[in-house]
């Protein structure tokens, strides 16, 4: 009977530590196919797990970068400068590099008007951008007629009465240009300068060129030369005309001095010979001739743009 008691026993106690197995994982628990499990890397003291250097976006694509960057860096009008969005169905296009540091004044004068001379806009260059922008090759263009004009070459000190040389157009930082959409009125686009007022004796130009040529007074002091002290009545003459007038006949009974002064000097280019070396002589502002023999823009509802020499878009306005 003892026997049969300790027969009962142990076959209790294999039908409880079966069951234990069962309970925790039988044939799957990890024991059961492999050896001892290895700690993973924290616990072995490295603090990160292991892992292996991702693309940025596929394989293989080592250069991929977020978009709306180039080259890793933030593009143009993406965060700082956001494109502006525009109805009827009118798109801002791609962001040149440009936009915000080269923008438009959002108005053009004289759109619409009959004569083209007379219609204009400005582009201005911001006091921080940190180089000179040329602007040849750039281009002008209306979405709504689809007008479109290139900015052309000009001469930044032209000399009056020959055929000029062209070059490149460059805006330094804080510079404005003029772009009128009609022809130059000396057959070139040109940088304002210190004598450029005397363009005004002999042709039209809009808006009007600033006359801030030398005094006259100051001309004839600088430059009659020996005896110009007991010169007075040359003296009296010039202290009579005003700046930027050109004097094409010389006053009855002028000296020889006193004459051949005002014909060298008092014109453009015996100004800009005398002058062109003075630290303020080169002014800010371009004006720049589209050549057009009719009008670019619309007098409502039109939208404008500037095209950088690759196509996107420095900045845009609608009216």
């Amino acid at each position: 009977m003892g026997d049969m008691h300790d027969a009962w026993f142990f076959i209790g106690v294999f039908v409880f530590i079966f069951l234990i197995w069962i309970a925790t994982g039988g044939p799957l628990h990890p024991i059961a196919f492999t050896g001892p499990a290895l700690s993973q890397p924290q616990e072995l003291g490295g603090g990160t797990y292991l892992s292996l250097p991702r693309a940025p976006f596929s394989i293989g694509n080592t250069n991929a970068s977020l978009p709306g960057s180039s080259g890793g860096s933030v593009s143009a009008g993406t965060v700082n400068n956001p494109v502006p969005a525009f109805t009827g169905g009118t798109l801002f296009g791609t962001p040149s590099p440009y936009r915000g540091l080269v923008q438009l004044n959002h108005y053009v004068s004289g759109a619409g008007s009959g004569d083209p001379r007379n219609e204009y806009v400005e582009i201005r260059v911001a006091g921080d951008a940190r180089m000179p922008v040329d602007l040849s090759g750039w281009m002008l263009v209306s979405e709504v007629s689809g007008s479109a004009a290139s900015v052309p070459k000009g001469t930044e000190v032209p000399t009056s009465g020959i055929v000029n040389a062209s070059e490149p157009i460059i805006l330094s930082p804080g510079d404005r240009a003029i772009v009128v959409s009609g022809r130059s009125p000396i057959g070139a686009s040109f940088r304002e300068n210190k004598c450029i007022g005397y363009f005004n004796t002999f042709q039209s130009f809009y808006p009007s060129l600033p006359q801030n040529c030398p005094t006259p007074s100051d001309e004839l002091s600088s430059f009659y030369g020996a005896g110009y002290a007991r010169d007075t009545a040359c003296i009296d003459s010039v202290s009579k005309l005003s700046r930027c007038q050109v004097m094409l006949t010389p006053p009855a009974g002028a000296s020889g001095a006193c004459q051949s002064f005002m014909v060298k000097y008092l014109n453009y280019n015996g100004c800009v010979d005398a002058h062109r070396g003075d630290a303020d002589f080169t002014g800010s502002t371009w004006r720049i001739y589209l050549g057009r023999t009719n009008s670019m823009w619309r007098t409502t509802r039109e939208f404008v743009k500037l095209l950088d020499v690759n196509g996107k878009t420095v900045d845009a306005f609608s009216y």
